[in-house]
């Protein structure tokens, strides 16, 4: 057995959901570093000839445990070009899986400003997964009374080409209900025509004011802050849009109105 690269440790797949031909999610423990909701980590396998393949996937449930054996839960694209997907993808409950010790990242609900009264959350594909960590985290710190952020409103935007491409429903739901209103989700299909659900892509849908109405909120620059989490077009183009309509990107020395990670 080749050995195991430093910073990687060995976990097992708990569970698999597959949600489409492509579209799948594992399940992991793994003997991990505590983490934030919002961050990644690295997934790793061999391939067939012999060689480490590593890619950063982000968790998609909140934090179970400070410290020790962590429950992790990914939402993966297979590629059939890629080099580590399609092995994911063939992993099965009780097989080895190595995952990144130290979880990293600064998406994360500690990062957003003070006084942010609008949350901001635009996703494409699988980066709707860090989201709903985020979610779920600060759902547990309200239930715990633990220092949680007291938005006012929390926008779950997810765009995808197709309808079954929304993952989770029945887990978006479920957070629609217990925020009582304060959560809106709005999902986004390029391809189709489907009731409930807005047409486009998420930066044209901000320039004309449809993200907005979709919403029923305002943005503006004294109550609202994006995460924008994607493929690397939809950031710069949705960073270009924000900019147009006076928003700045937040710097840790300069406080701005949205921050970015590529998810691809």
């Amino acid at each position: 057995m080749t050995d195991i690269p430093h910073g990687l440790v060995t976990g097992k797949v708990l569970c698999k959901t597959q949600w489409t031909d492509q579209l799948f999610s594992l399940q992991v423990s793994a003997p991990v570093s505590s983490y934030l909701a919002g961050q990644f980590t690295k997934l790793g396998l061999l391939n067939g000839d012999g060689e480490w393949v590593r890619r950063a996937y982000s968790m998609v449930n909140a934090p179970e445990h400070r410290f020790g054996q962590q429950h992790l839960e990914f939402l993966i694209i297979k590629d059939q070009n890629g080099q580590l997907s399609p092995q994911l993808h063939q992993l099965n409950e009780g097989d080895d899986i190595y995952v990144g010790k130290d979880p990293s990242g600064f998406m994360t609900l500690e990062e957003i400003p003070p006084n942010v009264k609008d949350f901001w959350m635009l996703s494409t594909g699988t980066a709707v997964g860090p989201f709903i960590s985020i979610l779920e985290s600060l759902q547990i710190q309200q239930q715990e009374a633990t220092n949680a952020k007291p938005f006012n409103r929390l926008i779950l935007a997810h765009a995808v080409r197709t309808q079954q491409d929304l993952t989770y429903q029945e887990r978006i739901a479920q957070l629609v209900q217990h925020y009582q209103g304060k959560l809106i989700y709005v999902p986004i299909i390029s391809r189709e025509s489907v009731t409930g659900a807005l047409r486009g892509r998420i930066p044209s849908l901000l320039l004309g004011g449809d993200l907005e109405r979709a919403a029923s909120v305002t943005i503006n620059k004294a109550d609202s802050f994006f995460y924008l989490c994607g493929n690397p077009q939809m950031v710069r183009d949705t960073s270009d849009a924000l900019n147009s309509l006076g928003l700045e990107k937040h710097l840790r020395r300069k406080a701005g109105q949205y921050s970015s990670e590529n998810y691809w």
